[in-house]
């Protein structure tokens, strides 16, 4: 997402908030004033993701009505009449909650996860939560990907030594000659500890492309056994490196970075800092 979108969209959400008149240091935002800026057409599309949040937050042992409070609303006919509307008063807690459950793919989820999370409206930080959760994305990506060709090689008949081989032939043929063990060195990580865990978003990705490829390749050709997956493995990797060298990038040269499992920690404890600096929404009867 460009920086221009993101002053953009970070405008807009600004210009949205409400504070309330009981509570002047409690800042919310209607539900019917965000839905077509997160990118819903339709009430009952946005209203399904506001549900999900409700339980969300639920599930969470937090108490919904802290976050989300349904409204009536009038609003205005062409005959000068006015009909009345169901809507939410969201608190940043339950904003974020209701992001977390859209689809990420869509550039104003995406920013909006990121805006309510920061609880600031300095456009660097919330640039930084933005690249934070694209690593995460990106890693949990490689996750699902290896984990699904560790499951379909083994029906080929390699085992779990033989996906660690295969690996970190791969790992050689994308990092220039440096096997997945060699790459832990020169990062000094740990014997235990992936070596995607520290690597950047760029490496995790392009890694992710190369183990796609060999799924789809072994079950396209229906691949057996370690040498033919191997092959196959090494050369998709050997095509990523390619690519990325065309561009300059040599990924063995890119610095390692922050631990991810210490990302995903301080992710858990900035979602619960969140839900208690949000402030509460009044009960009905203590409040406008």
């Amino acid at each position: 997402m460009n920086k221009d979108l993101i002053i953009r969209m970070q405008s807009q959400f600004d210009e949205l908030a409400r504070t309330h008149p009981e509570e002047p240091n409690l800042e919310f935002w209607f539900a019917r004033d965000l839905q077509e800026p997160l990118g819903y057409a339709r009430w009952e599309n946005f209203l399904t993701a506001i549900q999900r949040a409700i339980e969300s937050c639920n599930t969470t042992g937090y108490e919904a009505e802290h976050h989300f409070r349904g409204v009536t609303k009038m609003v205005p006919l062409g005959s000068g009449a006015e009909r009345p509307i169901e809507d939410f008063m969201l608190t940043r807690y339950a904003c974020y909650l209701i992001a977390q459950n859209g689809d990420p793919r869509k550039e104003p989820i995406a920013f909006a996860q990121s805006y309510f999370a920061v609880q600031t409206r300095k456009q660097e930080l919330i640039e930084a939560r933005m690249q934070l959760m694209g690593r995460l994305e990106a890693r949990e990506k490689l996750r699902a990907s290896e984990k699904a060709l560790s499951d379909n090689i083994f029906e080929r008949g390699v085992g779990d030594d033989g996906f660690g081989r295969i690996r970190s032939k791969g790992d050689a043929a994308l990092f220039g000659g440096h096997a997945t063990q060699a790459m832990k060195d020169k990062f000094g990580i740990t014997q235990t500890r992936p070596l995607a865990d520290f690597l950047p978003t760029l490496t995790i990705a392009a890694k992710n492309l190369a183990t796609e490829m060999t799924n789809h390749n072994v079950q396209q050709s229906d691949l057996r056994g370690e040498p033919s997956i191997t092959h196959e493995h090494i050369q998709n990797n050997t095509s990523v490196r390619q690519m990325l060298g065309q561009r300059g990038i040599k990924p063995e040269a890119l610095p390692p970075e922050e631990d991810i499992k210490k990302l995903e920690r301080r992710v858990k404890t900035d979602e619960k800092k969140l839900e208690r600096n949000a402030g509460r929404l009044p009960l009905p009867g203590e409040g406008a």
